[in-house]
């Protein structure tokens, strides 16, 4: 046998863990936090289940044992606790006795199964740490002890995924990172070169249609964006910065972390960069609405950067916020700077990151202010690509979708995904047929809607031909900052423009923004300028017929699981006024109706027999035409606490919006204040704006309004 070379912890470096023990920093908390965890798990004999179906016991017990296996062999190297090696031997001999003779197990999955678990996918996060775990024991255990779990098990392993599921093996998708992930931990550790080649460079070595060099190299933007969104990137981040510390170690001249201009550090900081103040990430495609950068993913990434680049002072503030660090030689630095540093809050400022591999395919764009407000808007391309892999299904169709956050709150809201996760009385835990026909649809989403159909028809490889593009991105103008966008044919003959301004008015208790979303057709549409948001309806300026009768708000395209709930007409040249109360604060649209039209007030659940859908507000501003605008402003203000009966500034400052004129030369806008004061804005339409020029605010009649040339 060779002599033993760490994966991930060497002996000097399990001293300096092991002296944090009892220290007071967050590697200590951290510490002794799983150590109170495993001597929690192990108060119980060591179980192996059969095989189960997804979410169910078996499917729990075996996620369970995998992570205590890994714990339990990083803490025996740490501790040195003999109790904890002679556990997770009992597990991964006990596994290795009946892994050769399992079949597959039971799949109601799209994915392949492994012979644990429904999908190879959770089979491959079983490898991973299980192979991390025993590779922690290895000095310890004899020839004969080594033989049995490596040929029972390990060897099993590898030769599924590279024979057995090869397809799977080789895709460029986050299941990927886990799969090439696994396979070069178990590489490394069984001492076998060719395995280690297979996950980096793929089945064909050619770095391009497989291996890990090709999902960093794929999967990621020159800014670090990824391609499924942030609830995926914070999932394919574990196995891929675990991978990275291996290579780093075992294989430094392959130099990784410079690999692709530092892209991961781009990525690390690119996942964070979206987050909402609050830690939780936006929905951007299927996602959850509570993810956040407590996950280990990303507590992972910012113990890896600050140890592997420049000790960037934000990722001091974002463990702060964590509230933990990754245990590994990695948190060393960062948990020691934590006890030497003042607070501070994470504040990655506003940011435009570019989409696709040579970030050529839209993006997003994100305006932040010191005082926690966010506004983004999203124009990348769609997340589901076919051509790279059936599995790489998660995209929406939500082109210049518009999420709004101020006062703690994500107020202007994506939907997220429909899902149940592992609760399997609900589909199995997997997607419900409500994420197809909602939650991915265009109206379930804060961007216009055109003639009630879903961008791109709702076709995942007619989306994927198309992108958005910036117009403009200003963080430098003194009334506020500003970003423009645009999409071409996501409605065949339509050109959209949405332009976002985030303003601050010393008449405004919180930023001011100012949406303008713009339509050019040559015929004639309906379009529906669709709103969602939490809270309870306080007022409305147009008169409300409520329906007598419930029913959907129309057949398809996500419009059958709307209730009709009322409607309201709204004149020519006039603006729609809508206040809800959302937490402590209220908030207010303004939407101008320069060619007439409907507000509608909806809610989610129609059509929906098995109730999978949360029941949330939604409106929609509807008008006609060929040329058409939407001129809306969203105020945040006032206070309200239930407890102590105190409501102040339930009414907020801006009484009205009108559209003065609207062309490919200009947009502008006069924003009407109950101190009879009045906004003028003016946006720049024309092509390459520059950061002097793409938008003016003045007050009339106190500066002149002019954009300059």
């Amino acid at each position: 046998m060779k002599p033993w070379l760490p994966l991930l912890i060497s002996a000097d470096e399990a001293e300096k863990l092991r002296a944090e023990i009892n220290a007071d920093s967050l590697a200590g908390e951290a510490l002794r936090g799983q150590i109170s965890a495993l001597e929690h798990y192990m108060l119980n004999a060591p179980q192996i289940p059969g095989q189960g179906e997804a979410g169910g016991p078996e499917h729990a017990q075996h996620k369970q044992n995998y992570l205590y296996i890994h714990l339990a062999g990083r803490l025996f190297l740490i501790t040195g606790e003999p109790r904890y090696r002679d556990f997770a031997l009992a597990l991964l001999t006990g596994y290795a006795d009946i892994y050769p003779s399992l079949g597959s197990a039971t799949s109601k999955d799209s994915n392949a199964p492994g012979r644990l678990f429904h999908q190879t996918l959770n089979e491959n996060m079983f490898w991973l740490y299980t192979v991390e775990g025993y590779h922690c024991l290895i000095p310890t255990l004899d020839a004969g002890q080594r033989e049995h779990i490596e040929a029972g098990l390990f060897r099993v392993m590898a030769d599924d995924a590279l024979n057995r599921h090869s397809k799977d093996f080789d895709i460029v998708h986050n299941h990927g990172i886990w799969s090439v992930a696994a396979a070069a931990f178990s590489g490394y550790a069984l001492d076998s070169p060719s395995l280690v080649e297979k996950a980096l460079y793929g089945l064909k070595g050619d770095s391009d249609s497989g291996g890990f060099f090709a999902q960093l190299g794929q999967l990621f933007s020159p800014d670090g964006y990824y391609i499924e969104g942030p609830y995926y990137h914070r999932f394919a981040l574990r196995p891929l910065l675990m991978l990275a510390e291996v290579i780093e170690r075992r294989q430094p001249e392959l130099q990784i972390y410079a690999f692709r201009d530092q892209i991961i550090r781009k990525t690390c900081e690119a996942l964070m960069q979206t987050a909402f103040p609050d830690g939780i990430w936006p929905a951007l495609n299927d996602a959850s609405k509570t993810m956040g950068i407590g996950d280990e993913g990303a507590v992972i990434a910012a113990s890896v950067c600050y140890h592997r680049y420049a000790h960037n002072p934000q990722w001091l503030a974002v463990a702060r916020q964590q509230n933990t660090v990754w245990v590994s030689p990695a948190a060393l630095d960062l948990s020691a700077a934590l006890k030497n540093t003042p607070a501070a809050p994470v504040s990655w400022g506003s940011v435009a990151l570019r989409d696709g591999p040579q970030g050529t395919q839209g993006g997003l764009g994100i305006l932040r202010t010191p005082g926690q407000e966010m506004a983004l808007m999203w124009y990348g391309q769609h997340g589901s690509i076919p051509r790279l892999h059936s599995a790489l299904n998660h995209g929406h169709f939500d082109g210049l979708h518009l999420s709004l956050y101020s006062r703690g709150r994500e107020y202007l809201r994506d939907y997220g995904f429909g899902r149940w996760v592992n609760v399997e009385p609900k589909f199995g835990g997997r997607y419900i047929p409500e994420n197809n026909s909602y939650c991915k649809q265009t109206v379930a989403h804060n961007t216009v809607v055109v003639d009630e159909q879903s961008q791109n028809g709702g076709h995942s490889l007619e989306a994927e031909t198309r992108w958005g593009e910036q117009h403009f991105f200003v963080t430098d103008n003194p009334a506020g900052q500003g970003m423009s966008a645009r999409l071409h044919d996501y409605y065949p003959g339509v050109d959209q423009q949405r332009t976002v301004l985030m303003l601050q008015l010393p008449e405004c208790s919180a930023p001011l923004i100012v949406d303008v979303f713009r339509l050019i057709s040559a015929q004639a549409h309906r379009y529906d300028y669709c709103l969602h948001h939490l809270g309870q309806f306080v007022r409305s300026d147009v008169t409300l017929a409520v329906a007598e009768h419930l029913k959907p708000l129309g057949e398809n395209h996500g419009y059958q699981h709307l209730w009709d709930c009322a409607r309201g007409q709204v004149a020519a040249g006039e603006s729609a006024l809508f206040s809800w109360l959302d937490g402590d604060a209220y908030r207010t649209m303004i939407s101008a109706f320069p060619d007439g039209g409907e507000l509608i007030v909806a809610r989610t659940g129609a059509q929906d027999p098995h109730f999978n859908l949360r029941n949330e507000s939604a409106l929609l501003l509807r008008t006609h035409g060929s040329r058409a605008i939407f001129a809306s402003v969203f105020e945040t203000h006032g206070y309200f606490d239930e407890a102590s009966e105190t409501s102040v500034d339930a009414r907020g400052k801006v009484e009205r919006v009108s559209v003065v004129s609207h062309d490919d030369e200009h947009t502008a806008l006069t924003i009407g204040f109950t101190s009879q004061r009045t906004l003028s804005v003016r946006i720049n339409n024309r092509a390459a704006p520059t950061s002097a020029n793409a938008f003016s605010v003045a007050w009339q009649p106190d500066t002149p309004l002019n954009i300059p040339e």
